[in-house]
């Protein structure tokens, strides 16, 4: 872990970027009752039930040293999907 840290503690040397890149499943969700409004003597009041929508990935990449970041949205999380989008960065 520690050289990890040491990577990104180093200066920004542009012919090195330093590219990191991550994905997370999302699930898609939707509220099935309206919220209530706020009143003098309550707060706003949200149910918790939801219906589940689909599901999606979302793709992050970024050079924290440069500043840089990109996310990309799919459907699937297909190992074709993570070489396309691996293609497409590089």
């Amino acid at each position: 872990m520690e050289e990890v840290l040491d990577t990104y503690a180093q200066p920004y040397d542009a012919a090195k970027p330093v590219l990191c890149m991550d994905e997370q499943p999302v699930q898609l969700l939707k509220q099935t009752r309206q919220p209530i409004p706020a009143t003098a003597t309550h707060r706003r009041r949200v149910d918790y039930e939801y219906e589940r929508t689909g599901t999606g990935t979302i793709f992050m990449f970024t050079e924290p040293l440069a500043g840089w970041r990109e996310v990309q949205v799919r459907a699937t999380k297909t190992k074709a999907d993570w070489a396309q989008e691996m293609a497409r960065l590089l």
